[in-house]
Order: structure tokens, then C-alpha cells, then sequence
């Protein structure tokens, strides 16, 4: 058994614009082979047996239902279901997941089966993120995140015209490229640890702009909801706003791939409602207007930056002897 969704991602095996098994695909692939049932995230799908009762603890007999991936639990656990709803998701890495009404094909996204059934999403994500603030707070010798951040926010927006292309495991969406690595351009003996780690908070930020600009294409996102670790990071969450234009909800309970799968296992075993939604919003972070024309210009420098530099970064890939052993060259959906 596998959910419609984590099956939509065996593109081409599964014809995502019709939620089943592209039989020619499945049966070119993997002929030998059964191919699993489907079933969405919510339904039941069997019960725990004796065997499994007695090695888990769990009753005999409750009711197990499919669920789904992490990051797209987690969208379910904060209300992201109706098209146009969109999730940041703030982790080592960003991931995108937004809802949309109709099938829409971009080779920069990934376009998938939902949660709920018969329904559609476009997803996308970064391979750095959290990953690269801690790698900066390491390289800085451990210092406080408290205070690598306060000496961020001391920087103006702009971080006085330096830029980081946060690539440092290569790049997913939009770029795609394993061999991508990252760039600090502009630097100058002016610029500070401060100015560093606020450029690679706006780094991340212009990159999920290029991510949702591309989203806007298949269906404008009605509200933009953040979730994960990240969100902790009052800067780095009001920098993604500034950068993006988008206003974003933060709900009460930021971290909750567990709890949205729990909603599926209620909804499924009709404990709730279908409707039913746990989340709550704490607050609300809206772009500030007058940095609009500041970022305006760094982004399409910043556009500009990566196709500029690829030739000379793939050389540099070419030397880097860690590349064919760290899985920097692999970069999986979710």
C-alpha cells in the first residue's frame, strides 16, 4: 500500500492528472513487481494485528490509517487546504507546498497529488537553509544564535550591496543543479560577521521569491502560512516577507508533521469531522513596503549572479574531491 501522494512522486509511474498507476510507465519500470495499493493520506487502510499489538503496545484491532509524508503533514496540520493556501516550511532545508485547483505542469516545480482526495499541489524546496545558518554559527565558533542574530538586525536591509547564493549542497527548485555551489559577492573589509549572516537570511529569502513567483503562474496564493524550527527566527521571518511581498500566518503550533498526521488518522476514523481544522494563528508578519525598491533591484541582481558564475562554479565542483561521497549530487523531493 502508498498514498496517492507519496505515489505521485514516481513521475512517470503514477499519472498524477488522474490519481492512478500510469499503467505502460509502471509496467515498463518495474514489470516484475506488484504495484502497491492506493489509498489517500486519511483512510483506513487495516488494523493492528496480534503480532503487532504485542511488539508495539498498541490495542489489537485499532485502526491504521495511511498518512503521508513530513512536510506535507505538516501543511495539512496548519489549515493549508484550499487552493491558494500556501507553506513555507523553515527547516534545515525550505519546502513549499501550495494548493491548486487545476493540473499545471512547470519543469522548475513539482506538481503532485494532495492530501485530501482528488486534489492537486505544486511543491518545491531548497537544499540549504537552517542547514546553512548553522553551518555560519560554526564557522563563527559556536557563537549564540542569540547574538549572531542581534548583530544581523544592527545591518541595514541590503547588508550595504552583499550577496550570498546559498548553495552549498548544490540547489533544488528552481536551479536543479547538484553542482551549484555558494557565492558571497561584493564583499569588502567593511563588511562584518553581522553583514554575513543577515545576507544569508536574504539569500534564502530571494530564493523562495523566485520559488513563488513561479507558483503565481499556476494559481495566486490567497494566504502564505510558515511553519518549522526557522519560524523561531523573528528576523529571518520578517526578511522572507520583506524579500517575497507576502504577508505570513504563524500559527500557534509551528512544528507539526505529527500533527497533521494525527488530524488524518481523526478525520479517517471519524473521530472529527473531514472539515476539521486544528490550526490556530498566533500573529501575523507583513512585508514592509519601504524596503520593496531595495530588494527589488538586489533580486535581479541576484537573478542574475547564478547563470553568470555557473560555468566557472562547475569547474570548481570538478576539484571538490567530497562531492561524490557527502550526497551533495543528490537531491530528493522531500
Amino acid at each position: 500500500m502508498i498514498d496517492h501522494h507519496t505515489a505521485s512522486q514516481c513521475d512517470p509511474m503514477y499519472e498524477t492528472a488522474r490519481f492512478r498507476w500510469n499503467e505502460p510507465w509502471a509496467q515498463r519500470i518495474c514489470a516484475h513487481l506488484e504495484m502497491p495499493r492506493l489509498a489517500w493520506p486519511s483512510e483506513v487502510i487495516g488494523t493492528v494485528h496480534a503480532a503487532g499489538a504485542q511488539d508495539s503496545g498498541i490495542p489489537a484491532g485499532t485502526p491504521v490509517v495511511a498518512g503521508t509524508v513530513d512536510a506535507f503533514s505538516e501543511a495539512f496540520s496548519v489549515g493549508v487546504r484550499a487552493p491558494g493556501d500556501q507553506m513555507l516550511m523553515y527547516g534545515s532545508t525550505m519546502f513549499l507546498v501550495q494548493i491548486i485547483d487545476r493540473y499545471h505542469s512547470d519543469p522548475a516545480l513539482w506538481t503532485t497529488a494532495g492530501i485530501e482526495p482528488d486534489t492537486l499541489a505544486l511543491a518545491a524546496g531548497t537544499s540549504t537553509a537552517g542547514s546553512l545558518i548553522s553551518w555560519l554559527q560554526s564557522t563563527c565558533g559556536d557563537v549564540p544564535i542569540d547574538q549572531l542574530v542581534a548583530e544581523a538586525q544592527a545591518v541595514p536591509p541590503g547588508c550595504e550591496g552583499l550577496l550570498v547564493l546559498p548553495y552549498l549542497a548544490g540547489e533544488r527548485t528552481p536551479v536543479f543543479d547538484p553542482h551549484a555551489r555558494g557565492i558571497l559577492a561584493g564583499i569588502t573589509l567593511r563588511h562584518n560577521r553581522g553583514h554575513i549572516f543577515r545576507a544569508a537570511y536574504e539569500g534564502i529569502s530571494f530564493g523562495i521569491r523566485r520559488i513563488l513567483d513561479r507558483f503565481d503562474d499556476a494559481h495566486v496564493a490567497a494566504r502564505t502560512v510558515a511553519v518549522g524550527g526557522g519560524v523561531r527566527s523573528a528576523l529571518w521571518v520578517q526578511t522572507m516577507s520583506d524579500i517575497t511581498g507576502r504577508a505570513q500566518l504563524i500559527p500557534e503550533q509551528t512544528i507539526g508533521a505529527g500533527y497533521g498526521d494525527a488530524l488524518l488518522a481523526a478525520i479517517g476514523t471519524e473521530l472529527v469531522a473531514p472539515e476539521t481544522d486544528w490550526a490556530r494563528i498566533s500573529h501575523v508578519v507583513e512585508p514592509q513596503d519601504r524596503l520593496r525598491p531595495l530588494y527589488d533591484d538586489l533580486y535581479g541582481t541576484r537573478l542574475e549572479l547564478y547563470p553568470a558564475t555557473r560555468p566557472q562554479i562547475h569547474r570548481l565542483s570538478a576539484l571538490d574531491n567530497s562531492s561524490d561521497q557527502d550526497g551533495s549530487g543528490d537531491q530528493p523531493m522531500v
